[in-house]
């Protein structure tokens, strides 16, 4: 595979970047290896040190790093450096709390008889980290800042497109002062990724990306017998109850759906709305739609973002043309589309029939479904109608309603009039075809640890 960085917006190749052999695979496997029989005994204020040290380079820098993640995937300049900032702001978390989320659990035993008995969490040994492109530095930063707090080490292999922010992350911890070996940036193949699992010093996988990659890379590690975590993407739905502040709720469907260029696991796909507003709310949603303004990423006045490749923007207007066929009504919707860059003419889809294939796909750039429902029970089985069960959300005018609604759609994480929330102190994961496993707070950090018990029994033997 081509490890290049190529510019979304203008389509020109700017570096490229030889792919990792095996011999190199096998040694970083090796220092990595060898950097965690020390850094496993490094004291927790050591650790939260660099983790420190870290969000203040990337604030301090914040610029310099936004302008690779604009120029590699195409993000909006602005995004980017809210993106440096939420990067940021996981690693001073878990520098302040990751010795707190760690610490040893007395058991509440019910017999004196079982002794002493304490649980503690001890780190694992070397982990791969298998992250895609949509959110270069977020992505790395969820996995490496709790797994290095709690004492592990990290390969990464990072997706092809964006080789140059893989890099400057591992150039970010060696400065941070992360001893040698903590964190490998590696720009491995497919292929290679049995190589790594198969290995007896590599312990786990933590893997974001796509339903066939999670299915093969869960099956190398599940062959392997090695602990792994998936977060496979999802087709969230935005609940429009017949309640909804309209003119709130459609600015927040807008957002919800074109942030990022639409290119987001847990944003607003699928819009199900109240049978008695639906027509209002298409009307406001296109308009809001058509106010998006595509154009150069770095430009502060572009809103809408080209995609991250010329061949991410082909495949998904092939989906939109195959939803077509399968009987849904599209409707493009402007901004003006340039002549040149990987853009996608923004398009909502209607009449997605209950055997049209399309209602169950998850389109990763700017489509948007639109479900019309009879009622609240309509609405709420509309939105548990997919394979999916990443994120959603629900809007109303009555909040603790809202959450009692929130608790009857099936994912792993439901916001009530807001479209989805990435935060530091917020856990991140989903369930069926979205994966398994949870990534920040106390969650994300215990995922990768040794759950194990110590128990001190002085109790004479029963002979």
């Amino acid at each position: 595979m081509t490890f290049a960085t190529t510019n979304p917006y203008t389509g020109e190749t700017l570096k490229t970047f030889p792919t990792t052999t095996d011999a190199e695979v096998t040694a970083a496997i090796g220092r990595a290896d060898a950097a965690f029989r020390s850094w496993r005994e490094a004291p927790f204020a050591e650790r939260a040190g660099i983790m420190r040290d870290a969000a203040n380079i990337l604030r301090k820098e914040s610029d310099d790093y936004a302008r690779l993640l604009t120029l590699e995937m195409g993000k909006l300049i602005g995004e980017a450096r809210a993106e440096v900032e939420l990067s940021a702001a996981i690693f001073e978390y878990y520098a302040d709390n990751a010795e707190r989320l760690l610490a040893p659990e007395k058991l509440p035993v019910a017999d004196p008889a079982e002794g002493d008995a304490t649980l503690v969490c001890e780190p694992l040994g070397v982990l791969l980290a298998i992250e895609p492109w949509n959110f270069p530095y977020y992505q790395i930063a969820r996995i490496i800042a709790p797994q290095l707090s709690a004492g592990n080490t990290i390969l990464l292999k990072h997706a092809a497109n964006v080789p140059q922010c893989a890099a400057a992350f591992e150039t970010l911890m060696v400065r941070a002062g992360l001893p040698a070996g903590g964190f490998i940036n590696l720009y491995a193949s497919h292929d290679q990724v049995e190589l790594i699992l198969s290995d007896p010093r590599v312990h786990g996988v933590a893997l974001t990306g796509s339903e066939a990659a999670g299915a093969s890379v869960a099956a190398i590690a599940g062959k392997a017998l090695k602990k792994s975590t998936m977060e496979l993407g999802g087709a969230d739905a935005f609940v429009v109850l017949k309640d909804a502040d309209l003119e709130k709720t459609v600015k927040w469907a807008v957002f919800g759906r074109h942030w990022n260029g639409g290119q987001v696991c847990v944003s607003s796909k699928r819009m199900i709305v109240a049978d008695e507003i639906y027509e209002a709310f298409l009307d406001r949603y296109a308009k809001g739609v058509a106010g998006l303004r595509m154009g150069d990423p770095f430009d502060p006045d572009t809103t809408l973002a080209p995609l991250s490749s010329q061949k991410a923007a082909d495949d998904l207007k092939a989906m939109v043309r195959q939803a077509i066929e399968h009987g849904a009504t599209a409707i493009p919707v402007g901004p003006e589309t340039p002549n040149h860059g990987a853009f996608v003419q923004p398009v909502i889809l209607t009449d997605i029939g209950e055997d049209n294939p399309a209602r169950h796909w998850e389109f990763f750039g700017p489509v948007s479904m639109l479900f019309r429902a009879r009622d609240e029970e309509d609405a709420i089985r509309i939105a548990n109608d997919s394979p999916f069960g990443l994120g959603g959300s629900v809007f109303t005018s009555d909040t603790k309603h809202g959450a009692e609604v929130a608790k009857k759609i099936s994912t792993g994480m439901v916001f009530v009039n807001h479209p989805t929330m990435v935060k530091a102190d917020l856990p991140f994961g989903g369930v069926r075809r979205s994966g398994y496993g949870r990534e920040l707070l106390g969650l994300g950090i215990r995922e990768f640890v040794n759950h194990k018990l110590i128990d001190v029994v002085d109790i004479d033997a029963a002979f």
